[in-house]
């Protein structure tokens, strides 16, 4: 097993590919800001217990049970979640558009923040664990 197939880095990778699919997302949205009819969209939130309960699901990384005795419990999973749900916007254009700019060039920025945040842990995380290695 390799030391970024550990549960912590599948699950940082899964939250960096949520960000890059939110932001595709929202791009889309900007685009279309004159489409007459057209209505805002944005992912699924990707939740914690989401992912662990889709492992349970799955059973892929659970413990070994080697006594009948033990508890068998799931271990942890990520998965990114891309279901499209339309976005609540009450303001609404004569043409029925519901894009908002100003909402989307904040969520855009907060999905910047967050994917940068995901980025530096991921890799603050490697570095820590080359340092402990070399000793």
């Amino acid at each position: 097993m390799a030391l970024i197939d550990l549960p912590m880095f599948q699950a940082l990778r899964e939250k960096m590919q949520w960000h890059q699919q939110r932001q595709g997302v929202l791009a889309e949205n900007v685009a279309n800001a004159d489409t007459p009819g057209y209505r805002s969209k944005d992912l699924k939130e990707l939740s914690f217990s989401d992912m662990v309960d889709a492992e349970q699901d799955s059973g892929t990384l659970r413990p070994a049970v080697t006594n009948s005795t033990h508890i068998s419990s799931g271990g942890m999973s990520v998965s990114v979640g891309t279901k499209v749900n339309k976005a609540s916007s009450f303001e609404r254009t004569p043409n029925g558009n519901s894009v908002v700019l100003e909402e989307q060039m904040m969520e855009i920025a907060q999905n910047q923040i967050d994917y940068q945040t995901a980025t530096s842990l991921y890799s603050r995380s490697l570095g820590m664990l080359k340092t402990a290695l070399r000793g």
